[in-house]
């Protein structure tokens, strides 16, 4: 899944440790979730829309795998 949280977190002007710890997760899964290695749960993707006063489809865009 595609996103946009660093671009949204550096608007913020946040780290991410910052950001790890307003919406209570580790540092390490900010990064894999920036990187794109980890799709948050859909509780975590509504804090993070929430926090970046956003939609959670301005943050996370669903690409489906090909087969």
């Amino acid at each position: 899944m595609k996103n946009y949280l660093k671009e949204k977190r550096r608007v913020f002007d946040l780290s991410q440790e910052q950001l790890a710890d307003k919406v209570q997760v580790s540092r390490q899964t900010i990064i894999s979730i920036e990187k794109g290695v980890y799709n948050p749960s859909l509780k975590l993707a509504f804090m993070l829309a929430k926090l970046f006063q956003c939609r959670i489809e301005d943050l996370f865009i669903f690409e489906e795998e090909e087969e």
